[in-house]
């Protein structure tokens, strides 16, 4: 067989496997279900308290641009960028930005990560209720982390499974600002 024919088929193998690799990740990804007409009021509906128990109604953030991340102790991806949304917190409180994170996880285990890595923005602890909706704002995979940004006004403006960097969520936020 010609060194070029050779070649050419490995290269054609190759490619295809690789595009069949892609495609079945893809395949996997966990999908967000439709866009739900959801407002920051199904959130008002949790009764929910920090790892003190100390309760912390929804109501207190209302007019701010709120993002609401569920998250978990035990989930790695969620600890790699909680120190993030703690740095843009800090940089954003003034311009109106509020960053809430609802555990899903003990009240036990949320003190313990604190005392490991001080956050900057108020931690709440959810059990089913939460996980239910999470699943409502269009997480049916129920997968974490998953964020959701809500408006000044309370609707639901953006919404992502999986961790974010830093700077793409920072700059999601800035344009949201202007």
């Amino acid at each position: 067989m010609n060194i070029w024919l050779r070649r050419t088929l490995m290269a054609a193998v190759l490619l295809g496997a690789g595009a069949v690799g892609v495609w079945s990740g893809m395949a996997r990804q966990p999908k967000l279900d439709a866009a739900p007409a959801m407002t920051v009021d199904r959130l008002g509906a949790l009764r929910l308290g920090d790892s003190n128990g100390t309760a912390m109604p929804f109501s207190t953030w209302r007019g701010k641009l709120l993002v609401v991340n569920f998250w978990a102790t035990w989930c790695a991806p969620c600890r790699e960028e909680m120190p993030a949304f703690s740095r843009l917190a800090g940089r954003l409180r003034e311009r109106g930005v509020q960053f809430v994170g609802i555990s899903i996880d003990s009240a036990e285990n949320v003190r313990s990560y604190l005392a490991e890595v001080p956050i900057d923005y108020p931690l709440l602890v959810g059990g089913a209720d939460a996980i239910q909706v999470s699943s409502d704002l269009g997480n049916a995979s129920q997968g974490m982390p998953f964020t959701v940004i809500f408006a000044p006004d309370g609707t639901l403006i953006s919404r992502k499974l999986g961790a974010y960097k830093e700077a793409e969520l920072e700059a999601i936020l800035l344009a949201k600002l202007h």
